[in-house]
């Protein structure tokens, strides 16, 4: 549930939210709809969502560490200017999943999910902080499964032309998880070999027929 407030001012907003719903600004949470400062029209009131109720509700976290890591991950896509709320969709051992509910997920995500494994690397900075050693895994939209399934695709289409042409194919930068998927995806091949080229977080993986390379 949630309540429009304006002001002047983000304070102002949130004062007058305190003082119509008669609870403490730690009650509630808040997220900015319109920001008088940005915009060339906007010359009016800051405007902003007032949510009510139990944060560990809305978010379904379990403890304190899920419920401090999702108040990171809104806190963080407010301030880079995409609100948006965090849920917990899944939890594995040593591992939970986040998904970002916002109207800026394209953005938040970014070209090939850059912006959300930035925003992933951040969280993962921050778990560790809290001294836990569970592994954030940040999703919007379903990107994540998405992306898996389009690259083990390109990997079998990749199998299938250097098989043909007893070539070799680049492919595109991936992070490691990704390239981790591809080698997997093509080890049980016989006469497709798969190695990652390039320095950084960001490698390509050429795919080339076995008999090219080693013996």
């Amino acid at each position: 549930m949630f309540k429009e407030f304006e002001g002047k001012t983000e304070k102002e907003a949130i004062d007058k939210a305190v003082e119509e719903l008669g609870i403490d600004r730690e009650e509630f949470d808040v997220e900015i709809v319109n920001n008088a400062k940005s915009g060339i029209f906007r010359k009016g009131n800051v405007k902003i969502k007032v949510y009510i109720g139990e944060a560990e509700e809305s978010a379904g976290v379990a403890d304190d560490f899920e419920k401090k890591i999702v108040e990171y991950l809104e806190t963080l896509i407010q301030k880079m200017g995409y609100p948006g709320k965090g849920k917990i969709n899944f939890r594995e051992e040593n591992k939970i999943g986040i998904e970002i509910e916002s109207e800026h997920t394209g953005i938040l995500i970014g070209r090939k999910g850059k912006n959300l494994d930035s925003i992933q690397l951040l969280l993962n900075v921050y778990a560790g902080r809290l001294g836990s050693e569970c592994r954030v895994i940040i999703d919007a939209e379903n990107y994540r499964e998405r992306r898996e399934e389009n690259l083990v695709r390109l990997a079998r289409k990749s199998a299938e032309h250097v098989r043909r042409t007893r070539g070799s194919r680049l492919l595109e930068p991936m992070n490691p998880f990704e390239r981790r998927l591809v080698h997997t995806t093509l080890n049980e091949l016989s006469d497709i070999d798969t190695i990652s080229e390039g320095d950084g977080l960001y490698k390509q993986i050429r795919v080339l027929y076995r008999g090219d390379v080693r013996e």
